[in-house]
């Protein structure tokens, strides 16, 4: 008889794990609980659907974002393709037509005839083989099931998604096209230029405008990485200034100036017919959001397809519950994506690959993946497993959580093209090692720049 895998939740990281494993010759019933148990986030019922913003971050090969990306082209991902197939200008980073992407992940997923697509809500956790990829959103009763089986108690955080404007009532006689250092107006934002008296202005409304979330609470559980922008901005008048709103390597083509500070719009399709507001996640109502986001240059005008919104997110302490493959102990049970504490969408997409490498491996009776914890991957896994993590929040891919350099290097360019050689050198000795489990070939080609064998 065919081995079946139970996954659920047909988010990124289950859609990556279900077609990993079909792909190796395992069947998959997947499970989505939409569209009858619908999250207030979820604004479809589309499998892989980005809530927040439709960025996958930079695609630089000496970021951390970009390393991670490369380390799962050569891990052979099945989402970064369609990510690819379906993106809009967004300059060095990887941004998508959020529902063009879920389209083509679910055309993927239902050419694929080793997988089931359910249409129900799990409620109690399923007998072994299993992936639990229910995400940050995951439902009441499956976390609450979780929970007692893991007997630690939840953590959680608020994260919060960015308004979305429709192009066509943004004043383009103030926003002007341009990526940051680009002299010519040809560039992949908008951007929305303040004066310092605008700015100021602004920013003062901002941080006196109503809000959905007492000020306490959000101090509490606010992840750090997603603030809302009016959280940024509490910190000081130049805090929005010198994050989301720097203006450095932008000129104002009305001036010839650079601005005092500016707001950058991103496409939100390949039709650039909305926009969205970079690094505005906000919780503000959405009556003051109308109201105080006018106030910014370009957008007096605006009309907004989409508020900002705020929700909470679960995860588990997974330092203390799971083993180094995100599974728990004895159960036939592994964990994957954003529920696991591994933040941001491409890590999800990863910790969806990693759970069906190891859970093939586990049917298989092969050893399991052990990433070289010099790596983007490999150094994120490390970090969310170690008993020594405490306390435990979410973290995103990032150099400061990989293993150091033998040497000191001074100058941040050169130390991040260390860490990606490196990272690159020893995933790939270690994947060479792997032919039970990937594409050795593609690895070499992608990790060595040649050409397929």
């Amino acid at each position: 008889m065919r081995q079946t895998v139970t996954v659920i939740g047909g988010g990124l990281a289950g859609c990556e794990c279900a077609l990993q494993l079909a792909r190796r010759g395992i069947g998959v019933t997947l499970f989505e609980q939409r569209p009858g148990g619908n999250a207030p986030a979820h604004k479809t019922d589309g499998l892989a659907e980005l809530v927040c913003s439709n960025s996958l971050k930079s695609t630089r090969p000496d970021s951390a974002a970009g390393l991670l990306k490369t380390e799962l082209d050569a891990l052979g991902c099945a989402l970064l393709p369609l990510a690819r197939a379906t993106a809009v200008p967004a300059g060095g980073a990887l941004a998508v037509d959020r529902h063009a992407f879920s389209d083509a992940v679910a055309a993927a997923v239902a050419d694929e005839p080793l997988i089931e697509l359910v249409r129900e809500e799990v409620t109690e956790l399923p007998e072994g083989p299993a992936v639990i990829a229910a995400g940050p959103l995951c439902s009441e009763a499956l976390f609450a099931a979780l929970s007692e089986k893991l007997g630690s108690s939840a953590l959680s955080f608020f994260d919060a998604a960015a308004p979305i404007v429709d192009a066509t009532t943004i004043d383009r006689s103030i926003a002007f096209a341009q990526s940051r250092y680009e002299e010519d107006a040809v560039g992949d934002y908008l951007n929305c230029p303040f004066t310092k008296e605008e700015y100021e202005a602004f920013w003062q409304e901002l941080v006196d405008a109503k809000r959905v979330i007492s000020r306490d609470f959000e101090r509490r559980d606010l992840f750090q990485a997603c603030q809302p922008a009016e959280e940024i901005a509490r910190k000081g008048v130049d805090a929005l200034r010198y994050g989301a709103l720097k203006p450095v390597g932008l000129t104002d083509p009305r001036t010839g100036r650079r601005p005092w500070a500016v707001v950058q719009l991103r496409a939100e399709n390949a039709a650039c017919t909305a926009y969205n507001l970079v690094g505005f996640q906000t919780n503000l109502t959405w009556s003051e959001q109308a109201r105080v986001f006018r106030m910014i240059p370009g957008l007096q005008d605006a009309e907004f397809f989409r508020y900002g919104v705020m929700h909470r997110n679960s995860f588990v302490d997974a330092p203390r519950c799971l083993d180094a493959t995100f599974a728990i102990p004895a159960t036939g049970l592994r964990l994957a994506g954003q529920i696991t504490g591994t933040e941001g969408y491409v890590e999800a997409i990863a910790s969806g690959l990693l759970a069906a490498l190891n859970t093939y491996a586990d049917l298989r009776g092969l050893e399991r993946v052990s990433l070289p914890d010099t790596g983007a991957l490999g150094s994120l896994v490390a970090y969310a497993t170690n008993p020594e993590t405490m306390p435990y929040q979410p973290m995103h891919v990032n150099f400061g959580i990989i293993r150091p350099l033998d040497k000191r290097v001074r100058s941040k360019r050169e130390r991040y093209a260390l860490y990606t050689a490196r990272a690159k050198d020893d995933l790939l000795a270690y994947l060479e090692s792997r032919a039970d489990l990937v594409d050795v070939a593609r690895a070499r080609a992608v990790l060595k720049d040649q050409p397929d064998e």
